[in-house]
């Protein structure tokens, strides 16, 4: 009877291990500090470093067993991302099974989930504008409210609850900003605005590292941050989500519920239980005797904010709105007379945050089933109109490739038709109408039938149905215009033979000789990207200005042909050609022959070499931080070209010798005579000036250039009698209305068919139309003495939400022109074509006019 005693030492040493991990765990939670004993300063008497930040979760994490710390990635700054999962230990041990169950319940993983004891997922994202600081300061202590064990309600609350903290979204702008401010601040706060530490500088934390709001980046993932995000985002894909913000410092604190417009693809339920965790907000402030509002200013339209994202993908989306921002500071007297300090707001947020995890907890059960709901509805039920989108295989490779890159972060699946069809009806994006269409056994079909089906048809319906006009942001953002792609849309259900698509590797064809010249497709901003490349590896490149046809094949115009006689004293001619095709994917067709069959030869006048472009882009507080940053972006990384970039205030000054090509991103320049009277010389020495969105104004009407505003009523009777049935209306207005009286004027955002010249080469590549995103008020008449190489026509199309009378008044207006100015060039481009850089079209006519026209 041996094993008795043996059976007896191994729970004695299973008890001692057990003691031993307890022991562990409670050394653990008793080194667990508060971010008032850890950080070097108490929360709200300071802000916090980004390091520092980070340091506290770390903290926690090592010290608590209520916490998984992850880092998600990293910033262009290669400042961490980092994500807290916070539950009890119990479910951090089966955290990956509670990830997948919530997965299976959407159905973007197959099996069938186990909902009998309902988990509620919450992610929490702080501070996504770096210089609204407040949501990443109350991060630390809300971390803390949840992981400590001595906190029974959040204990309580953990138990059918997983929370994902981001705690700073914006790493990079946030840095930017608490640095700023603790280099300005005093030792105590001066609360009159006047004072330095409330007056950011230009651009202010508010944008990422390249000046972009990544409050408006999540569908379009433009941005690093974003697309690492959104990986873990769908990995997880929480039923609650909130996104702490912070607005003006005189305005009370915001919670849902949302305002209208809300898109009518939503759900009841989504709306409904909106107002319930508002409820549950209300009822702390309210005991507090804390002003707040709701149903005011913040909608649920535009579908790439931090609250409607998550809610196209299942979630009760929110935005919450703390008074403060950069303009607060540590305290700021507001007009009442009142203090806020960076205390109170941090108190504000942090009952927020923990309302909305209390909330979630109360209502698992609830929340997951409607959850799954959405999903299984979405599913089999698409709610819009149109239920599969059809992409033509004729479509150039690299814009179906970036086109299924972007539906690839969003989770949303396509697939191969496998079969062709005829006689289908349909919504053709070209025209804007409706008719009939075929599919081709190898187009790109998106079917709506799927867990992500009402995601799909948000990001892909011709617009969106506005129940109110009032709106906060653009109104039509189709991708399928956004990448300009030959497309249709059907009410009638069209699933793919098979998922995914295949786009074959490009290559060049291969040639037993030595070829007498390479040619390119020009007809995506990947031709811009290959040409980029080429001109900074010395190879000598022309553009076609008309059609050709060599070797039996039509060419159109603006292919790019790189022979060998302008490259003849390159050392690696062939070799460079070949290993630049391969880097970007890009098929380079080689010919023996530079004489045509139809068209004019390589030797042609009307074969233009392409002037490598030396560019100056101008900068700094004459500029707007979200449009300069997108031109930054542009040459940065989408096309990776150089650009020397000053400060507008320094234009006067600045040499412009060995530029050939200046960028004026959008912005008020209030150019004075000598500096406009300097431009001129420079232009007509051989110069070229592109102008975008609003810095057309500093241009317009002055001395040299043929850009006019539009016409002043007194120039017709027509558009006086227009002018006049406007200014009665406004005289007539009720006064309960007057956030309304002025819509029929408003241009919130909308898209513009715009009829393109393409035998200019502002619009090589492109179709005969260019649908523009319009985002402002800017009109001008259409030039004299200059090509108006796009326009709206007197019956133009337009998607989403413009005001009747804006809408009247923008008929036969420019919207791209060139204008020839002595040796050189002004290009306006009055809709700004890079625009959040996710109009992928608009890169590719930005680089016509950085390359192209000469």
């Amino acid at each position: 009877m041996r094993s008795a005693p043996i059976h007896f030492m191994l729970k004695k040493l299973h008890l001692i291990a057990l003691l031993t991990i307890l022991a562990a765990s409670n050394y653990a939670q008793s080194h667990l500090l508060t971010p008032d004993e850890f950080l070097p300063h108490k929360i709200g008497s300071q802000f916090t470093e980004h390091s520092q930040l980070v340091a506290y979760y770390q903290h926690v994490a090592a010290n608590s067993d209520r916490v998984k710390l992850v880092e998600f990635g990293r910033t262009n700054e290669l400042r961490p991302q980092i994500l807290a999962i916070v539950s009890t230990p119990e479910n951090l041990r089966r955290i990956e099974d509670i990830r997948l169950n919530n997965l299976r319940n959407a159905g973007t993983i197959p099996g069938n989930p186990d909902n009998s004891n309902p988990i509620a997922i919450v992610w929490l994202g702080f501070s996504v504008h770096g210089n609204e600081a407040a949501g990443s300061e109350a991060s630390m202590p809300v971390l803390y409210d949840l992981v400590n064990p001595g906190n029974r309600e959040t204990s309580e609350w953990l138990k059918n609850t997983v929370v994902l903290i981001e705690p700073s979204v914006n790493p990079d702008g946030y840095s930017r900003y608490t640095a700023w401010y603790r280099q300005v601040s005093p030792a105590l706060p001066d609360p009159n605005p006047k004072a330095r530490e409330h007056n950011e500088p230009w651009p202010g934390g508010r944008v990422n590292h390249y000046l972009f709001d990544l409050n408006r980046d999540w569908a379009w993932s433009t941005q690093v941050e974003t697309q690492n995000r959104l990986k873990v985002y769908n990995e997880w894909l929480p039923q609650i989500s909130a996104d702490l913000h912070e607005q003006y410092y005189n305005a009370p604190y915001y919670f849902a519920p949302a305002a209208q417009p809300y898109h009518n693809y939503l759900t009841k339920w989504q709306a409904d239980f909106q107002v319930e965790i508002g409820k549950n907000n209300a009822k702390y402030f309210d005991k507090n005797g804390w002003l707040y509002y709701t149903k005011e200013i913040f909608d649920l339209l535009y579908p790439s904010y931090g609250d409607t994202y998550p809610s196209f993908n299942g979630a009760i989306g929110m935005t919450y709105e703390q008074g403060g921002h950069s303009r607060c500071g540590r305290a700021i007297i507001m007009p009442n007379g009142d203090t806020l300090t960076l205390a109170d707001r941090v108190a504000h947020h942090r009952t927020t945050a923990l309302a909305t995890v209390e909330v979630s907890s109360k209502n698992a059960g609830r929340i997951v089933e409607n959850f799954a709901d959405f999903y299984q509805k979405s599913k089999n039920n698409p709610p819009g109109e149109y239920k599969a989108f059809v992409v033509k295989s004729t479509n150039p490779a690299p814009k179906i490739k970036a086109l299924m890159e972007q539906l690839d972060r969003n989770g949303i699946r396509y697939g191969r038709a496998g079969k062709p069809s005829t006689g289908l009806n349909g919504y053709d994006y070209a025209t804007g109408l409706e008719g009939k269409f075929a599919v081709g056994e190898n187009d790109l079909v998106v079917s709506a039938y799927q867990p992500k089906g009402l995601l799909t048809q948000v990001l892909l319906d011709p617009e969106a149905v506005v129940v109110d006009s009032n709106t906060y942001d653009i109104t039509a953002w189709s991708l399928l215009h956004a990448h300009g792609l030959e497309a249709f849309a059907t009410r009638q259900r069209i699933d793919p033979a098979q998922l995914g698509y295949d786009i074959a590797k490009q290559t060049m064809v291969a040639t037993a000789t030595t070829p007498y010249a390479y040619l390119a497709d020009w007809n995506s901003v990947q031709s811009a990207q290959l040409l980029a490349n080429l001109l900074k590896q010395g190879i000598v490149c022309r553009y076609a200005e008309l059609p050709f046809l060599v070797e039996g094949r039509p060419w159109p115009a603006g292919t790019l042909v790189i022979t060998r006689a302008d490259n003849r004293k390159h050392p690696a001619f062939d070799e460079t050609i070949r290993d630049v095709a391969n880097k970007f994917d890009y098929p380079l067709t080689p010919v023996q022959t530079g004489f045509v069959e139809a068209g004019h030869d390589f030797g042609s006048e009307t074969m233009h070499l392409v002037e490598p472009p030396k560019v100056l882009v101008l900068s700094g507080e004459k500029t707007q931080d979200n449009e300069f940053g997108q031109v930054w972006f542009y040459f940065d990384k989408v096309i990776d070209y150089p650009a020397t970039i000053v400060d507008a205030g320094d234009l006067a000054a600045l040499d412009l010798t060995g530029f050939n090509t200046l960028v004026l991103p959008e912005g008020g320049y209030g150019f004075d005579d000598a500096t406009l009277g300097k431009l001129s010389e420079w232009i007509s020495s051989g110069g070229k000036l592109i102008a975008i969105g609003n810095a057309n104004y500093s241009l317009a009407d002055k001395p040299g250039f043929n850009l006019a505003k539009f016409a002043k009523p007194s120039d017709g009777d027509a558009a006086k009698s227009e002018a006049e049935r406007i200014a009665l209306d406004h005289r007539t207005a009720v006064y309960k209305d007057r956030n309304r009286s002025s819509i029929s004027d408003f241009n919130p955002g909308a898209v513009v068919r715009v009829k393109m010249d393409t035998s200019h080469p502002l619009a090589f590549g492109l179709h005969d139309y260019y649908f523009s995103l319009k985002t402002s008020g800017l009109r001008f008449d259409l030039l004299k003495d200059a090509w108006n190489v796009g326009y709206l026509e007197d019956n133009y199309l337009s998607e989403g939400f413009i005001g009747a009378n804006f809408k009247k008044q923008l008929k036969n207006t420019a919207v791209f022109a060139v204008q020839g100015k002595g040796g050189g060039k002004v290009v306006y481009l009055v809709d700004n074509p890079l625009f959040r850089s996710f109009w992928e079209e608009g890169k590719l006519l930005f680089s016509n006019a950085v390359f192209l026209v000469d």
